[in-house]
């Protein structure tokens, strides 16, 4: 039988209730207050861009003549909803640049008025015992799953390079999908921001292995660096390759594969821009009239690759081609895969429009 009311309260309900004392926070169930000044900013940027958040649960007791709303779950939440509105913080660079030089008080264009306004879901529990509060909580905590890599990285981390990462990722993930590239299911884990940071790796760094990736989402966690150069970049990079391929047509090419894909990506980033790790002899100049002639070295690129690629053991196919097919193959995220790779392709694509 249903205990429990689906309700929403605005930010002003719970700040009245808590000027009011009519609000707690620290049940004895709860975990203490952990979060990090960069995790209560991006919650409060969810707020100011009128993003929806979890539901909170709260439960209620009479103290007196008083109704005391018990905080179940979301109390961290609630702390960083509370703390903003009392002026403790901002906004961090990294998750809002235009509203980090103010606190809340401060806010430009009513924004203040509709962070009030801002509704948080809630369900509301009725007449529930001490020990069924208990089972609640601990079943809210139960429902987990073992985590990628790259969905840790997104609860750990909250700076410059996962901003840029998402960013990118978010701004491309339709046309990876519809390419071939990534599928929805692998995207519900993450899977574009994986590969995005993945790029965005080889732009801001040099061509090497995914095995590394922490240390950018570290290094770039307080420090922005060139990211904006790099995002101009990807976006720069992606958008030749659209004009080459529409993503219906990248799906019937093997570039449609992710490894290759990393491939095509470092490829023409390199000819447009010179990545560290790759041969720098290798030069061409991308325009908007040779993109056709890329298009036909890449298609037939790619139908000589399913030719060779089931003929390995003849002799007339090029040894390099061979080459580039076993490294698409085996250890294909090693750094010395990649740069056999990406100078192959590079030098197909720069032999084709020169």
């Amino acid at each position: 039988m249903k205990n429990f009311d689906t309700r929403a309260y605005s930010v002003s309900d719970f700040i009245e209730w808590d000027n009011n004392g009519l609000l707690e926070l620290s049940p004895d169930f709860q975990r203490r207050s952990v979060w990090t000044d960069k995790a209560k900013s991006y919650l409060i940027d969810t707020i100011t861009r009128g993003k929806p958040m979890p539901k909170l649960i709260i439960t209620q007791k009479l103290v007196g003549a008083k109704n005391i709303r018990v905080v179940v779950d979301g109390q961290q939440r609630l702390r960083a909803i509370l703390e903003y509105y009392n002026g403790n913080f901002k906004i961090a660079k990294a998750h809002n640049k235009d509203l980090s030089s103010y606190f809340f008080d401060e806010l430009p264009n009513n924004l203040d008025k509709e962070f009030l306004k801002y509704e948080l879901g809630v369900d509301l529990l009725f007449d529930i015992p001490y020990e069924e509060i208990l089972d609640i909580f601990a079943r809210i905590n139960s429902y987990t799953v073992k985590l990628e890599p790259q969905e840790i990285f997104n609860a750990k981390y909250l700076g410059y390079f996962k901003q840029t990462v998402y960013s990118v990722g978010f701004k491309y993930v339709s046309y990876l999908i519809q390419g071939g590239v990534l599928t929805k299911a692998k995207v519900t884990r993450m899977a574009e921001a994986e590969l995005a940071a993945d790029l965005v790796v080889a732009l801001l760094d040099k061509v090497q292995t995914n095995k590394g990736i922490e240390n950018f989402y570290k290094k770039y966690e307080d420090d922005q660096g060139n990211l904006e150069q790099v995002e101009i970049q990807f976006d720069k990079i992606m958008s030749v390759i659209g004009s080459i391929y529409k993503p219906e047509e990248l799906k019937n090419t093997n570039f449609s594969r992710i490894q290759l894909f990393y491939t095509l990506f470092t490829s023409i980033g390199h000819l447009l821009y010179k990545i560290d790790g790759l041969n720098p002899s290798i030069k061409s100049n991308i325009t908007e009239r040779n993109v056709g002639k890329i298009r036909v070295a890449l298609d037939s690129f790619s139908a000589n690759y399913d030719e060779i690629a089931s003929n390995m053991d003849e002799p007339q196919f090029p040894k390099d081609f061979k080459d580039f097919i076993n490294a698409s193959r085996r250890g294909t995220t090693d750094t010395a895969a990649r740069i056999l790779r990406s100078n192959y392709l590079a030098k197909k694509i720069a032999e084709a429009i020169n």
